[in-house]
């Protein structure tokens, strides 16, 4: 296959989802499922990462927070990158 057939086969593709698309439109209870998915898809890591740095916080002698607000900063990060990777669906 030639660059030029892989290019015609991915705008068939795209052109065929598009049509599918304004032929279906979303109901309400579609909106609020897609909503909901992309909320769990951001908060989930959120939270695991909230309760695993509280965890490793309480393996260390004394109160810190350093693993808290690490694993949090990273839930956040890996939330963002799970919303973006839904959002531009998946090959």
């Amino acid at each position: 296959m030639t660059r030029q057939d892989d290019f015609r086969k991915s705008v068939q593709r795209d052109s065929e989802r598009h049509r599918k698309g304004e032929e279906h439109q979303a109901g309400f209870f579609g909106l609020l499922f897609y909503g909901g998915t992309l909320g769990l898809l951001l908060v989930l890591p959120i939270v695991g990462g909230a309760y695993l740095g509280r965890w490793l916080d309480s393996l260390i002698p004394g109160y810190a927070t350093r693993w808290t607000v690490s694993c949090i900063v990273l839930g956040i990060a890996a939330g963002v990158w799970n919303v973006i990777w839904y959002l531009r669906g998946r090959p």
